[in-house]
């Protein structure tokens, strides 16, 4: 498949009906999943595996995995009116075999994955409210890709808190994210932000003979 149909496809996948503010329920625009999972698919990390998507919403890219050729994969999501609808999303394209749905919080998921692939929430409204995603993808992969504001403070956090837990950052892309108009406090029709695509990677010390 290619990248610009894969985002077409996932553009046009159902999206929250009553988002949360406070969970932050932004959707995950079609050609920024696209990005990030055809980067993950180039490095033979999608197709075959078995990957966590941790916070998983309406399953952009749960099912943008399995479309890419995965094995399997858990959408984790704490949300069950938000998890229903990512399973209406993965009976539309006729993936839904593939996809464990898991509604509960990404701190009791304990399945041990090739890949995790997540798009946490940013931290507009709880600092730092990425740091439990991170945490548990770090316990449960070696191989993580996610999605963070592009900003300094951002960077620089992220850079210190892999360091922290034994990854280290081995590819950021940076990109545009449109965030349409759903909460009282939006004052544009769409919002244009820019994140950072992250590839997270366990280091591996080698031993001294």
């Amino acid at each position: 498949m290619m990248k610009k149909h894969l985002s077409m496809l996932l553009s046009r996948l159902e999206s929250f009906e009553s988002p949360k503010p406070e969970l932050e329920q932004y959707r995950t625009p079609g050609d920024v999943a696209a990005e990030l999972l055809w980067l993950a698919y180039s490095l033979g990390e999608v197709d075959g595996k078995v990957i966590a998507d941790l916070g998983a919403g309406t399953g952009v890219l749960s099912i943008g995995a399995v479309l890419m050729g995965a094995e399997k994969v858990y959408a984790v999501e704490k949300d069950e009116n938000a998890l229903e609808i990512a399973r209406r999303n993965a009976r539309s394209l006729g993936v839904e075999d593939r996809i464990e749905f898991i509604n509960a919080d990404v701190s009791e998921f304990s399945e041990r994955v090739d890949t995790v692939i997540m798009n946490p929430p940013f931290g507009s409204q709880v600092k730092h409210a990425d740091r439990p995603f991170l945490l548990k993808a770090f316990e449960v992969s070696d191989v993580i890709y996610s999605i963070h504001l592009a900003k300094p403070e951002v960077r620089s956090f992220i850079e210190a808190f892999t360091r922290d837990h034994g990854f280290v950052v081995t590819y950021r892309l940076t990109l545009p994210f449109e965030i349409p108009a759903q909460f009282h406090f939006h004052r544009k029709r769409l919002e244009r932000i820019t994140v950072d695509i992250y590839r997270f990677e366990r280091k591996i010390e080698k031993a001294i003979l």
